[in-house]
């Protein structure tokens, strides 16, 4: 198997990464400062799972050809139509992508870009960066990918990625309901995000608060309901393990769009809270906590695009 990765950052580099330390054929499809860093120092791996630098094989956008049975797609939402046009010379006839994105709005679009019959879904869980210094850092012992197939034809690729991860110490699983994994992780992180991005506070500091219980549950319960309306029902497992994480007294957790908007970076305000909005808009849920959010953000990109945050 022939695999691509868009990106050698913190999710790409490091699902990449290991892919390629255990022997699979992966190649990176980076832009030009980034190849620089990797032609000159390796791909850098810091992990609680292991450090490792690796010599691993690059192609910049100009040179990329249809060769791939599977393609890795770690981009941000904001990022989505240029990597779309990016990954289209990789893409031949029975070439499939794996999305790693947060949220779900993302699947129409490469739907309508690539045809559904090649377009898998995906979810991952880590907590990584790319360093000034191109190291891919990554911050806790959790490395989870999950993906799957939408249609029978992309069974064969999906099964077939798994026996590359296999073969890693990731934490791995070729999912059957792809698509119900995708939205028990919306509606927790635009839970998660929406809160710790609205308090600038971690889930601890905002549960210290008289009402921050309270309002943290109640966006929770639209998300979970616009979820279930949408045909996805959380499962009772997954739903125990969200509200023990956001009922969790002087956890530190927060979003990694609050680092984003800390650091005065662009955000996924559309894809994680907007989409949601919409939904529960869409079906007569309970909007309030995601209104307020969703304003928060959006009026926080507007004082950006003016060069006001500084």
């Amino acid at each position: 198997m022939k695999i691509l990765v868009l990106g050698a950052g913190g999710t790409g580099g490091y699902f990449g990464g290991r892919l390629h330390e255990s022997g699979a054929d992966v190649t990176f499809l980076v832009r030009e400062k980034r190849a620089q860093q990797i032609a000159q120092n390796g791909l850098q791996i810091e992990s609680p799972k292991g450090n490792v630098t690796l010599n691993v094989k690059i192609v910049l956008a100009t040179d990329v050809k249809p060769e791939y049975d599977v393609v890795i797609l770690s981009c941000k939402a904001y990022d989505l139509a240029s990597s779309i046009d990016a990954i289209r010379p990789a893409m031949h006839e029975t070439t499939c992508v794996v999305p790693l994105l947060n949220g779900i709005s993302h699947i129409d679009t490469l739907d309508a870009a690539f045809s559904k019959s090649r377009v898998m879904g995906g979810t991952c869980q880590i907590s990584a960066t790319l360093t000034k210094d191109g190291v891919v850092n990554s911050l806790l012992d959790a490395h989870a990918i999950h993906w799957g197939a939408r249609e029978p034809s992309q069974q064969a690729a999906a099964t077939s990625l798994g026996e590359a991860f296999a073969k890693t110490n990731v934490d791995w699983k070729v999912s059957d309901n792809t698509m119900l994994d995708m939205w028990e992780k919306v509606a927790f992180l635009s839970t998660l995000a929406g809160m710790t991005c609205l308090m600038r506070a971690s889930v601890g500091e905002i549960l210290a608060t008289a009402d921050g219980r309270t309002l943290m549950k109640r966006y929770l319960d639209s998300c979970v309901a616009i979820a279930a309306k949408s045909g996805y029902q959380p499962r009772p497992q997954i739903l125990e393990r969200y509200e023990k994480v956001m009922n969790s007294a002087g956890s530190v957790l927060t979003a990694s769009m609050l680092r984003d908007l800390e650091s005065f970076g662009p955000i996924e305000a559309d894809h994680v809270v907007g989409f949601m909005l919409g939904k529960a808009r869409e079906f007569g849920i309970d909007d309030t906590m995601l209104s307020v959010a969703y304003v928060h953000l959006k009026a926080y990109e507007n004082r950006r695009a003016g060069n006001r945050l500084r």
